[in-house]
């Protein structure tokens, strides 16, 4: 078996080896993985944060010991907590980085960081003051960055930068938590899904209080939720269909 870390500040997680496949996630800088396949020009690997596989450019990343792999995964997630920060490299260059990259192979990558950083636990009530700090990031499908993201990819983000572990897809953390029966149950921090016709779970987003909700449709932004779903003023609609609330942080 083979590991490796992202050495650039953001790097695509693709469907298939080709880099016209369809980008199902990204890899922020520092992240570390294992390399299952390696071939001429991609290689399929699995993150070691979430378990999310796909194919990278060979270019994109660095290979490290089992050894460094191993004591990566023992440590708490140190994580950038600026909007946008900067790596030094080896060379004196800059290399911007967004907010929620993670720290801890600095040392196995020879980089350099003084920007502000963290490894706490934070309390629930911090996870919408982070949130805020995404309103407005574009829609990107696969995204995981405060210049685009997906709605999965944005609350996986959110809990991550407060120490708190998600899945990456939507239906995935469908999963984790427990069930609220009613929407006035509901505490800012708890994950709000909904479902398409077929009654897959598609979309996530983060409950605020007042029966409010933070989310990426289109971009950032903040709707109405009632019994039904997500209203959207602008449109005058609801616009996604409500399945479940559930409460990951007690």
């Amino acid at each position: 078996m083979q590991y490796g870390i992202a050495h650039l500040s953001m790097i695509s997680l693709r469907e298939n080896p080709s880099d016209t496949a369809e980008q199902t996630s990204q890899i922020l800088y520092g992240e570390f993985f294992k390399v299952l396949e390696v071939r001429k020009k991609w290689s399929r690997i699995r993150l070691a944060y979430d378990k999310y596989e796909g194919w990278i450019d060979n270019l994109q990343y660095t290979f490290c010991e089992e050894q460094q792999y191993k004591a990566l995964i023992k440590e708490k997630p140190l994580l950038s907590i600026n909007l946008v920060d900067f790596i030094l490299l080896p060379n004196e260059q800059l290399m911007p980085v967004p907010l929620g990259v993670t720290l801890n192979a600095l040392t196995i990558l020879g980089h350099n960081f003084e920007g502000k950083n963290t490894n706490k636990k934070q309390l629930k009530n911090h996870l919408i003051e982070t949130a805020l700090v995404y309103l407005n990031t574009p829609y990107q499908w696969g995204g995981k960055t405060a210049f685009g993201i997906d709605c999965s990819g944005f609350t996986q983000m959110v809990y991550k930068i407060n120490g708190h572990q998600l899945k990456r897809d939507a239906s995935q953390q469908a999963t984790q938590g427990d069930p609220l029966s009613f929407i006035e149950e509901s505490e800012p921090g708890d994950l709000a899904f909904f479902d398409n016709d077929e009654g897959k779970i598609t979309h996530v987003g983060i409950m605020m209080k007042d029966n409010y909700i933070i989310h990426a449709h289109g971009k950032v932004r903040i709707d109405r939720i009632d019994h039904t779903g997500i209203f959207n003023a602008e449109r005058r609609t609801h616009t996604h269909k409500l399945r479940v609330i559930k409460r990951i942080i007690n």
